[in-house]
């Protein structure tokens, strides 16, 4: 029994490129999404232990690591926030639960990224020099950081609850005991699940339904 596949989860071929919104099964938004996302948290993390040390030598170098942080983080979030909107703007459908939670999602987003930006504003142009974190600037960045875990959470329930960039569900041939791998674009070269195939078992008919109705 074979017990890793790397090729079809790696492969390109056979997926369909949809623009700024990636490929069909690799999506460009929640990879480009945890960069800013890890900067932010771990930036709010450089200023807590640079505010509480503020005495010793190493507080200036934790409080210029969160800025410089930041200023990643922020810099990739552009892309972030363009491939997340390609997403509402082709897959989500006015007036559904899904768009709604899109807007939550990037309305959070959007507020943490202004958050960030004047962060960066208030340590380059008046903090720059300063031998550990400020007070406005860690206010800053750990409400940009709460936030943050907000924003991500939702953006969670969007991919996990709601399927949403979700190429298979259900009784998908991934999910068939089977010796033979499933490349991408190639599932209907695979039969159906044999009767009493654990997996479409527990799946159910409500599962592929739901899949069907992504589609």
């Amino acid at each position: 029994m074979r017990h890793f596949s790397f090729r079809p989860a790696l492969t390109m071929r056979g997926r369909t490129f949809k623009g700024l919104r990636g490929w069909a099964g690799k999506p460009l938004h929640p990879p480009l999404t945890d960069i800013p996302v890890g900067a932010y948290l771990l930036a709010a993390a450089f200023d807590v232990i640079s505010a509480v040390g503020h005495d010793e030598e190493w507080a200036r170098d934790f409080y210029r690591a969160a800025s410089f942080t930041l200023i990643g983080g922020a810099a990739v979030s552009v892309l972030a926030a363009l491939s997340g909107f390609w997403d509402w703007l082709r897959a989500t459908e006015p007036g559904t639960q899904a768009r709604r939670t899109v807007n939550a999602h990037a309305a959070t987003m959007v507020t943490v990224t202004v958050l960030i930006l004047a962060g960066i504003v208030v340590r380059v142009a008046a903090f720059w020099d300063e031998p550990s974190t400020t007070g406005l600037a860690l206010a800053l960045t750990l409400a940009a950081a709460a936030l943050t875990v907000i924003g991500g959470s939702i953006g969670g329930s969007i991919a996990y609850n709601y399927g949403f960039n979700v190429e298979v569900a259900g009784d998908h041939p991934v999910w068939h005991r089977s010796e033979v791998d499933v490349f991408p674009g190639d599932e209907a070269k695979h039969p159906p699940a044999a009767a009493g195939d654990r997996r479409a078992d527990d799946t159910g008919a409500d599962d592929r339904a739901s899949a069907r109705a992504r589609r």
